[in-house]
């Protein structure tokens, strides 16, 4: 699935004048591409994240997923939108500690509308594809953070989505986990799921096919 932005902003509110997120960023993103999102804290990387999965808006320029101008399009085209097409993956997991991993797998097919033993076939086969065979009845704080991160993976892909969005997917992670995940991440690539990455860490924006950089709110050239 591509991704095209033309001059998006974000203004928040507060002052005079807001604050600024994002200046007038133009990009485009191919379909099956997976692309690192670089810059310092405080540039806009997570802000221009949030948008790209349909979690904010902006407040201008235009933004198009496979051609479809998502501006023009309803609130109910977008939560289908993001439900079917566009999985997450978050620094802190946001897993429900309180539930098995195989249930937090489940949670996006339960939005969606299945239920009984498909989705749990679907959670199983979902949880082994990341290596955690086994493991589908242990909570979150039975596990370690790389495989918590794996959970959250498999969550990300239990809808089949064409995208996949990853805010700083290894900040929480020993080097050794980073790695396993940014193979994970790699390996979904090879299969065709474009992939989209803010990170902060050079070495794994160098493992990505293409990067950009932001600074206070604009692309770098």
């Amino acid at each position: 699935m591509s991704i095209a932005c033309s001059e998006l902003t974000k203004v928040y509110e507060g002052g005079k004048a807001g604050w600024p997120a994002l200046r007038g960023l133009s990009f485009e993103i191919r379909t099956g591409e997976f692309v690192a999102v670089t810059g310092p804290s405080g540039c806009g990387k997570s802000t221009l994240l949030n948008i790209i999965g349909l979690l904010d808006e902006p407040t201008g320029g235009a933004y198009s997923l496979n051609g479809r101008d998502v501006g023009s399009m309803s609130d109910s085209e977008r939560s289908g939108l993001r439900l079917g097409e566009i999985g997450f993956v978050f620094q802190s997991f946001h897993l429900l500690n309180s539930i098995s991993a195989a249930d937090n797998v489940c949670l996006p097919l339960l939005y969606a509308g299945e239920y009984g033993a498909a989705m749990r076939h679907r959670a199983a086969e979902l949880l082994k594809k990341v290596g955690l065979h086994g493991k589908e009845h242990k909570t979150p704080l039975e596990l370690s953070g790389g495989e918590r991160q794996r959970v959250a993976i498999a969550r990300a892909l239990a809808n089949s989505p064409r995208i996949i969005l990853a805010d700083e997917p290894t900040g929480n992670l020993d080097s050794a986990s980073s790695r396993e995940i940014m193979g994970m991440l790699s390996e979904l690539n090879s299969e065709g799921i474009t992939i989209v990455m803010v990170t902060h860490d050079r070495d794994l924006a160098a493992r990505a096919g293409r990067n950009i950089r932001m600074r206070d709110g604009r692309i770098e050239p």
